[in-house]
């Protein structure tokens, strides 16, 4: 049996937006049974940023209600490229740095969904059947169901028909991930597709052409087809970035504090809806924040989100240098102990950076260290290869700092 309440908390929580048959999807998540879903991902990066994370969310919410919850990664499309909202062509990948990239990414996705235990969320690549399946066969079986004028006049195609670029192989885009529908749903019985508010087009052609092909062989197929709405900044700019960079979910890519005071950079009109996608917290509750507070709101959002995604250890950590943002001193710093006899044994000023957390990869603290932006006891540290002495720490302690904003105090234990 599955929560059967589920239908109910996405739209109190205002996470479902569109769907292609409403009634149907409250009917099938209020009986109690299983179904299985699932959420299609392009690996064109080698990590995900807080912003591409939104669906993720909801199917963590599906999967701890019971449901089967299936992840595709277009091994085959990512070939092709979504045009959607884009106005060049999106560049073209290698198989081998396709398949690097969905290696990466699996590890940002243990964060959300559970891959163990007898629930499992499970991994497919469409590069399984797509490299057998031929081009004239394709066209046959798929392309003859799709209609050019319809097509083009679908909002994903928009601004590469504006910008007079569309070309016909980013048109084969919405018959692959029509037909990746199609299989899934033959294959592992999927009946569900989620996705953000821009696949919207991609998401209904995938249901129309299971049921243009129900006519054909008097199959049964049931595939509704729903999004979430997007996270957008008053720009009208998808959310995850900010002025200094991608938010990413992966701590190689950024440091906590930097992670942290990027999700203080949530416009305000997007706090309720981040609480509604990243915490359990009742929505009342929610409400109640961000009306009383905005300030105090952020900062809690903050915090949640960067526990959930990084850990606690991170999230006490980024707040108490956020909290001692201003200070000029090292009394009010955050603590780090670090272990006397790692010293003697020989640690340099990077590993202390990233073991402090000041920087999230060696590679991140030498850049730093030669851009003039890190400091010891107030002297700019010019040598990347300097290794640290007892002698370094006075009355035991040492004052870090990255920046003008970001220090840490180390002490000897």
């Amino acid at each position: 049996m599955t929560d059967k309440n589920l239908y109910n908390e996405l739209k109190q929580r205002g996470l479902l937006y569109q769907c292609t048959d409403e009634q149907a999807l409250k009917t099938l998540l209020e009986s109690g049974k299983p179904i299985a879903l699932y959420e299609g991902t392009d690996p064109t990066m080698d990590s995900l940023h807080i912003g591409h994370c939104v669906p993720f969310c909801i199917l963590r919410r599906f999967q701890k209600a019971g449901h089967k919850v299936y992840l595709l990664m277009g091994g085959a499309t990512a070939s092709v490229g979504d045009p959607s909202g884009k106005t060049e062509m999106r560049k073209l990948l290698s198989k081998q740095e396709l398949n690097k990239n969905i290696e990466q990414i699996k590890k940002s996705l243990s964060i959300f969904l559970d891959f163990e235990g007898d629930n499992k969320a499970e991994i497919v690549n469409n590069d399984a059947w797509f490299k057998n399946l031929s081009y004239v066969d394709f066209m046959r079986q798929v392309g003859v169901h799709f209609n050019v004028n319809k097509m083009i006049a679908n909002e994903i195609y928009a601004n590469r028909l504006k910008e007079g670029g569309l070309t016909f192989f980013e048109m084969g885009y919405m018959p692959m991930q029509a037909y990746d529908f199609v299989h899934l749903n033959e294959r592992f019985g999927c009946q569900l597709e989620w996705g953000g508010a821009d696949q919207w087009g991609n998401i209904v052609a995938g249901t129309e052409l299971g049921r243009k092909l129900n006519f054909i062989d008097n199959k049964n197929r049931q595939m509704l087809g729903a999004t979430n709405p997007l996270l957008l900044t008053p720009e009208g700019k998808k959310m995850g970035k900010t002025e200094k960079g991608a938010i990413w979910i992966d701590k190689d890519k950024i440091s906590a504090y930097d992670f942290y005071q990027g999700i203080y950079q949530t416009p305000d009109a997007c706090v309720e809806m981040m609480f509604a996608l990243f915490t359990d917290l009742p929505m009342p509750q929610i409400k109640s924040l961000v009306k009383e507070d905005i300030v105090k709101a952020k900062k809690e959002l903050c915090y949640e989100i960067t526990k959930f995604v990084r850990g606690k250890e991170d999230a006490d950590l980024a707040k108490q240098m956020s909290e001692n943002l201003f200070s000029q001193g090292g009394d009010n710093a955050p603590e780090f102990t670090l272990d006397k006899t790692l010293i003697n044994q020989g640690v340099g000023i990077c590993d202390l950076l990233v073991m402090t957390k000041l920087c999230s990869s060696k590679s991140e603290a030498r850049r730093m260290i030669e851009g003039g932006g890190i400091s010891m006891k107030g002297q700019k540290v010019d040598d990347f290869s300097m290794m640290l002495k007892v002698d370094d720490f006075e009355n035991n302690s040492i004052l870090l700092k990255k920046g003008k904003k970001n220090f840490v105090k180390v002490v000897l234990g």
